[in-house]
């Protein structure tokens, strides 16, 4: 994060489990806002539309006291670091945000090449001019390509592969965007997550506000994820849990709910914000990107790679239950198919846990 809201010249280092813990106004959501932003440009959306879900916009992610040049122009620099097969391949991204949003330059360099350069030339143009590796009778292939839109990604569709340069080219692009892909935010609301839902709402959103269609979905379609995510709330919550199952309501409508043995059913509707965060986050750790409001990677299933971006895991919870949920992150992580950044205000809660990346914000 180059320069990135309240980060300027900053580099976070994440392992497959990494927690990001400070106070409030530390920079822990800016830090998942960019590589979210990151995320959404992999998968092909205009830079507008990337930057349109961050909060306070794309203004805001100007670094407080950044001026404007001489031309009126101030704008955003964020990028990162995919390890893989090739190596690392790195991607640094140059957004001019002001007078006009616009990528104004981006770089991928990887296996000691700049495989991919874009620059902004003619400001009247919505384009910029790329420079790819080629490594054939014509070591660089040029041309212009749209100024709203991550040039990486694009490369598939203007690369033949033809030459060896070619198809390293596409081997780091691909290792690139599968990698963001993967990106998915989760920021539960426990406000939102009490009500009847419609069954056929299946696929979780960012906020879990349709959290009991997903249960009930894993419930029929995967029992051993369930019965998994039952183990993990009995672990969370402080009184005895069955297992986790869904209450069907008239309309198709469906309600999750807690099976508390003898005491019976307690519905998410009278649940704890806590318990509502916690079941949200097991959820995600256990079931993967086919469950969640999210496009995946065109690779393989064995391939897709799930990065999960949990805000405030401690919030609602106890210093117990935050090792809980975050030592079930760490075995979902060792299985190689999910990566985890979370945030939290108590770094101490979570220093001692193996297997944790802990970084310290704010920076420097």
């Amino acid at each position: 994060m180059s320069s990135f809201k309240s980060f300027r010249g900053a580099r976070l280092r994440l392992g497959p489990l990494t927690v990001l813990a400070g106070g409030a106004g530390a920079g822990k959501s800016n830090a998942l806002e960019a590589l979210a932003v990151l995320g959404q440009l992999a998968n092909g959306e205009t830079v507008s539309d990337a930057l349109r879900g961050v909060r306070g916009g794309a203004a805001a992610c100007v670094p407080l006291g950044v001026g404007a040049d001489v031309q009126g122009r101030r704008g955003i620099r964020i990028g990162c670091t995919v390890d893989g097969r090739l190596g690392p391949v790195r991607l640094e991204l140059a957004v001019q945000v002001e007078p006009e949003l616009r990528i104004v330059g981006e770089r991928m360099t990887g296996a000691g090449e700049v495989l991919l350069e874009t620059a902004l030339r003619d400001p009247r143009r919505r384009s910029v001019q790329a420079a790819w590796h080629t490594a054939g009778l014509v070591p660089v292939t040029r041309a212009p390509l749209p100024d709203d839109r991550l040039a990486s990604a694009l490369l598939p569709l203007r690369v033949a592969g033809k030459t060896q340069g070619q198809r390293l080219v596409l081997d780091a692009a691909e290792q690139l965007v599968v990698g963001l892909r993967g990106v998915f935010g989760v920021d539960p609301a426990p406000g939102a997550m009490r009500g009847w839902v419609a069954a056929r709402d299946g696929l979780l959103h960012p906020s879990a506000r349709n959290v009991s269609a997903v249960v009930g979905r894993t419930e029929n379609e995967c029992r051993i994820r369930h019965g998994l995510l039952g183990d993990a709330m009995r672990a969370l919550c402080p009184y005895p849990v069955e297992r986790v199952t869904a209450v069907r309501g008239e309309s198709g409508n469906v309600m999750a709910a807690v099976d508390r043995g003898r005491l019976g059913l307690m519905p998410v509707e009278l649940m704890g914000e806590g318990e509502l965060r916690a079941l949200a986050f097991a959820l995600v750790l256990l079931t993967g990107p086919g469950i969640l409001a999210m496009d995946v990677a065109e690779v393989p299933d064995a391939l897709q790679l799930l990065t999960v971006l949990a805000h405030d895991v401690d919030r609602g919870l106890d210093r117990r239950q935050v090792r809980e949920l975050l030592a079930l992150a760490g075995r979902m992580c060792e299985r190689g198919h999910v990566r985890v950044v979370a945030t939290a205000h108590a770094g101490t809660w979570v220093e001692d846990l193996p297997g944790v990346t802990l970084a310290s914000l704010p920076l420097g």
